[in-house]
């Protein structure tokens, strides 16, 4: 403790303690997003798959440019991108692939368009649109990375650092 200022030594050693914990929890709050809403855009992108023909039309409604091949993209991101994100590999390029897919979901979209736009006079129309979770996981897992409980962090830790020993020792 510290002799001059107990008061302080309490507070930063508290705050340590929060830090540590809030440490502790990033992997597991990861995990737990990405095995959600990891199974939702597969689910979902499944569904747009074996329906493609309504998604299709749907797409063609929105006036979405070649609105099959987008319909086959956009499922195919969704259905293995969830995949991918589930297990966590190749988290990055996917998650920044589905947060652009979910972006074009909230401003192809008349109604979901108009809740962006007024984001900051309504949020919770925004929050509670039907892109939000699916945008918030793929963008926690862009800026974050998949979490210490990925397949992406194994092959961190057992290749890539074993391939740049090597390269080093070279």
């Amino acid at each position: 403790m510290d002799k001059k200022n107990p008061v302080l030594s309490i507070v930063t050693t508290g705050y340590k303690w929060l830090i540590l914990g809030g440490n502790l929890l990033q992997p597991l709050i990861l995990l737990t997003f990405r095995l959600n809403w990891g199974r939702q855009f597969f689910t979902n992108g499944k569904g747009k798959l074996t329906d493609h023909q309504s998604i299709v039309e749907y797409f063609s409604s929105l006036h979405i440019p070649a609105p099959d091949l987008n319909a086959w993209f956009v499922g195919g991101v969704e259905c293995f991108g969830g995949l991918l994100l589930l297990v966590g590999l190749a988290s990055r390029p996917i998650a920044l692939m589905l947060t652009t897919s979910m972006s074009v979901a909230y401003l192809a979209d008349p109604d979901e368009r108009a809740k962006v736009l007024n984001l900051f006079h309504d949020q919770d129309s925004f929050l509670q649109a039907d892109p939000f979770f699916f945008w918030l996981t793929a963008l926690l897992v862009l800026a974050f990375g998949p979490g210490r409980i990925s397949v992406d962090a194994l092959l961190q830790r057992f290749v890539f650092k074993k391939q740049a020993a090597r390269s080093d020792e070279g």
